[in-house]
C-alpha cells in the first residue's frame, strides 16, 4: 500500500500550524522525536497544532550526556554535534518503533524518526553554534527507509531566537519528507517556509533511499548556493556532500579554481605542479593537506541560466579523476580566502593562471567594497597565503607571460612589487611549453560539434570517460559523420 507520492509545493506557503496539523491528521503517518541541544522546538508545534496523539509515539531530549551514551553509545571522538551521533540517533528510534510496535497490529501505519543535535549561541556569543538535522522515514509499511540529513549554522545572536528557527525547519523538513518527497528541488526551498534566510544557513544535505536513488546530491549541493542558502558546498570523488568546515578544519588548503569544460592538460599539469610546490612548504604537511577544485556560481552562469546537466557532467568528470570539488558564491578570491579563514589559520594556496592574477590587480572588482582594493587585499594577503602563477602565452606575439614580465595598472605597480618580492606569488616554472596554447572552451566546442582532434588535448583516461558518459554533448553518431 503506497501512503504518499508527494504534493505539488503550494504556491502560497502553509503555515507552519497548518503542515503540523495535516502531517497530525494523517491517520498512517506515526513517529518519535528525538531532540538535543535546543529544547523540544519541533515537536513542540505538533502538540500545539492539535491531533498529536495519533502522530507522536515519543518525544524526547537525552540532554545529560551519561543518559546519551546509554541510549545511543559512546561517541570515540567525545563529540555530539556530529552526523555520525545524528545517524544513530535516528536508526536507534526507528529499532525501537520496530521492536515495539507490532506490524500485524498495525500494517498501514509508516514510521519515521526526526532527530537533531545541536549547540547554540555561547554565553560569550563568540561562536553562533551550528547542528545537524534530519529525518528517517518510509512513505509506504512495506518499504525501507529513506533519509533526509543536513547540518545548520546559526547566525542569530540570541539562544531563544535559534531554538524557534531550529523548531520551524524541523517541521518543514517532516512536512517536505512526507508530502514533497517526489520533488526533491521544492522539497530543499521549503525548508525556508516561514524563515528568513538571514536567521540560518544550510550548507550540506544528503538525500538516500530508495525513493531518492535518482537524486544526485551533487545538484543538491549546487542549488543550496543558487537558492542562497549557502555560499558554498563539498562534494567528494564518490558524489556525497561533504561538510566544508568539517573538511577544512585546521588544514592547508590548496584550491584550483577553473571552468573544467572539461580538464585539461593544463589544468592537470597546474594541478600537479602547484600540489608539488605546495606540499614543499615547510607549514605544509601531505596527510593536513586537502586539494579541492573549485567552480564559481559565476562561472555555471556564464552562458546565462545555470545548466545542470552541464554542471552534473564537469562534476561527473572531476569526481571520476579523483578529485574532491567546491562550489562557490565567491566571485572575489578574497571572499573564497575569508571563508577558509573561518576553519583554519594554517598556509592556504591559491593555483592560477595569469590571467586571473592580472583580474585580482584589477580596481574594477572591488567598487562594492567600502576599503576598496586595500581592504580587498588585506584581507587576502593578511592570511597565510601563497599563489602558484602558471604561465600565459600571447597568441599575437608568442611571449610567454609570468609573473616576472606581467603587467598590470600603473597604479598597482607598486602594491603588485611589494607581494610579488615578499614570495607570495611563486610562478610555476616547469611546465610544457606546447600545451600553452590548449584551452577547454575551444576542446568544448570541438566535443559538441564533432570534430577532430580534441582528444590529444586532455588528460590520459579523460577522452575515454568522456565518450563513455557521454559527457559535453559527445555524440559517437556525431564524430563518425565527421569522419
Amino acid at each position: 500500500m503506497t501512503l504518499l507520492k508527494g504534493d505539488t509545493h503550494l504556491e502560497h506557503v502553509l503555515p507552519l500550524k497548518q503542515k503540523a496539523l495535516r502531517i497530525n491528521l494523517n491517520k498512517h503517518i506515526y513517529g518519535t522525536f528525538a531532540e538535543i541541544g535546543a529544547g523540544q522546538e519541533t515537536v513542540r508545534h505538533f502538540f500545539r497544532a492539535g491531533g498529536a496523539s495519533g502522530t507522536i509515539a515519543k518525544a524526547m531530549s537525552a540532554y545529560d550526556k551519561d543518559f546519551s551514551d546509554a541510549i545511543y553509545g559512546m561517541e570515540n571522538d567525545k563529540r555530539y554535534v556530529t552526523e555520525d551521533r545524528l545517524k544513530r540517533m535516528l536508526s536507534h528510534e526507528i529499532d525501537l518503533m520496530e521492536d515495539r510496535l507490532s506490524r500485524d497490529k498495525h500494517p498501514n501505519k509508516i514510521f519515521f524518526t526526526y532527530a537533531n543535535t545541536v549547540t547554540t549561541i555561547d554565553f560569550a556569543k563568540n561562536f553562533k553554534g551550528h547542528g545537524w538535522v534530519g529525518i528517517k522515514f518510509q512513505l509506504d509499511a512495506l518499504e525501507d527507509y529513506n533519509e533526509i540529513v543536513l547540518h545548520v549554522r546559526f547566525k542569530q545572536s540570541d539562544s531563544r531566537l535559534q531554538q524557534e528557527t531550529l523548531g520551524m525547519l524541523g517541521v518543514n523538513l517532516i512536512y517536505g519528507a512526507f508530502y514533497l518527497n517526489d520533488k526533491p528541488k521544492d522539497l530543499l526551498k521549503s525548508f525556508y517556509d516561514n524563515i528568513d534566510k538571514d536567521t540560518i544557513e544550510i550548507d550540506m544535505v544528503n538525500f538516500s533511499g530508495s525513493r531518492f536513488m535518482y537524486v544526485d546530491n551533487r545538484l543538491m549541493s549546487l542549488h543550496l548556493v543558487k537558492n542562497g542558502m549557502t555560499d558554498a558546498v563539498m562534494f567528494n570523488p564518490e558524489g556525497m556532500n561533504l561538510l566544508p568546515a568539517h573538511e577544512l578544519y585546521k588544514k592547508n588548503i590548496l584550491t584550483l579554481r577553473g571552468s573544467f569544460r572539461p580538464v585539461t592538460k593544463v589544468n592537470m599539469e597546474i594541478y600537479e605542479e602547484s600540489k608539488k610546490m605546495f606540499l614543499a612548504e615547510k607549514r605544509v604537511k601531505e596527510e593536513n593537506t586537502r586539494i579541492i577544485f573549485e567552480i564559481t556560481l559565476a562561472n555555471l552562469r556564464a552562458e546565462g541560466e545555470i545548466n545542470e546537466r552541464d554542471f552534473l557532467d564537469r562534476a561527473e568528470l572531476l569526481c571520476s579523476l579523483g578529485q574532491t570539488v567546491m562550489i562557490t558564491n565567491f566571485q572575489e578570491y578574497y571572499k573564497l580566502v575569508d571563508y577558509f579563514s573561518e576553519f583554519t589559520k594554517a598556509r592556504m594556496g591559491l593555483a592560477m593562471g595569469v590571467f586571473n592574477l592580472i583580474q585580482i590587480f584589477d580596481e574594477k572588482y572591488y567598487r562594492n567594497v567600502s576599503g576598496g582594493i586595500l581592504e580587498a587585499f588585506g584581507k587576502l594577503f593578511y592570511k597565510d597565503l601563497k599563489v602558484y602563477l602558471y604561465p600565459l602565452k600571447d597568441l599575437e606575439t608568442g611571449e610567454v607571460i609570468t609573473s616576472e614580465n606581467l603587467k598590470v595598472h600603473p597604479r598597482m605597480k607598486e602594491l603588485y612589487k611589494y607581494f610579488k618580492f615578499n614570495g607570495r606569488i611563486n610562478d610555476i616554472s616547469n611546465y610544457d611549453p606546447k600545451i600553452l596554447d590548449i584551452f577547454s572552451r575551444k576542446i568544448f566546442k570541438m566535443i559538441a560539434q564533432g570534430e577532430k582532434g580534441w582528444e590529444e588535448m586532455l588528460p590520459d583516461g579523460v577522452p575515454k570517460i568522456i565518450k563513455d558518459q557521454r559527457l559535453f554533448g559527445y555524440s559517437k553518431r556525431k564524430h563518425e559523420n565527421r569522419r
